[in-house]
């Protein structure tokens, strides 16, 4: 009876001590963590291809990204880490006015960065600029209704006249066009990056651009719902910060949270630099 007493109320049963359960709780934040960059880093292995095979379309697609949103979204996240980093330190110091702030700004910088992906993603929607068979750009469907109406064809021949012996004859034509020039071999020929970013300069349009926002929005989609998972975290740990329950014997939560956050900025950072600074000069 006297050693349930002396349990300490955050000790779980199974665990013989603090330190023992802190112990396997790290392990099993980074098990997880590490299955979380298994799932990016196939999403960064099918963007390579992409962007190895289709050069052109990275490098034409990505104007349409706003750098200054996207550099702003990630002072924000790098300003948040901090904060968090910081929370973590003030919960082991047992300074719990300076947590639940440090804490209610890392909630703050992680709602600001999902209000400019908001905007962003607004402005790919109005524009037209979407995924797979939704993709059709707006000013291409304005100037189609401005272009002038196609020429109708000219009417078929239905035959034409050879020499006879008792004069012209009329051999009917056949219907079957003419064969066009002979295929160029099955092998693709792929475009060098100097000539399809000549190509962009340009301002020719390559085909298939919708493959780069299908990768845009399921890579800064599957981010984003990271962020806000991450929100309901910071938040769950704000109120039990405001409650009292942290302090230098007992800050698990706050350091687990704090490093499932650091993940979220550092995938961030390479998502940043692939999708909108790519091509730039």
């Amino acid at each position: 009876m006297s050693q349930a007493h002396e349990h300490p109320p955050h000790l779980q049963h199974h665990f013989e001590t603090p330190a023992q359960q802190f112990d396997a709780g790290k392990l099993g934040i980074w098990l997880f963590l590490a299955t979380e960059i298994l799932l990016f880093g196939g999403l960064f292995v099918a963007y390579s291809i992409y962007r190895a095979n289709h050069p052109e379309i990275f490098i034409y697609a990505h104007q349409y990204l706003d750098k200054v949103l996207g550099g702003t979204n990630t002072v924000i996240l790098l300003s948040s880490s901090l904060t968090m980093a910081w929370a973590v330190r003030a919960a082991q110091l047992g300074q719990r006015r300076l947590l639940v702030l440090l804490l209610s700004l890392t909630i703050l910088g992680g709602f600001g960065f999902m209000g400019i992906k908001y905007v962003e993603y607004k402005a790919k929607w109005e524009h037209g600029l979407l995924p797979g068979s939704h993709f059709k750009p707006h000013e291409e469907e304005a100037a189609e209704a401005k272009a002038p109406p196609a020429p109708a064809p000219a009417p078929p021949v239905a035959g034409v006249e050879l020499p006879g012996k008792n004069g012209p004859l009329l051999v009917e034509k056949s219907r079957i066009a003419p064969s066009a020039a002979g295929p160029g071999g099955t092998v693709h020929v792929q475009e060098p990056e100097a000539a399809a970013a000549e190509r962009v300069h340009l301002g020719k349009r390559p085909s298939n651009v919708q493959v780069f926002f299908s990768i845009y929005f399921l890579m800064t989609g599957l981010h984003g719902i990271h962020v806000l998972v991450g929100i309901g975290l910071i938040s769950w740990i704000l109120i039990r910060s405001i409650r009292g329950e942290f302090g230098p014997e007992y800050f698990t939560p706050v350091d687990f949270v704090g490093l499932y956050w650091h993940l979220v900025d550092v995938i961030w950072i390479f998502l940043f630099p692939l999708l909108y600074l790519i091509g730039s000069r």
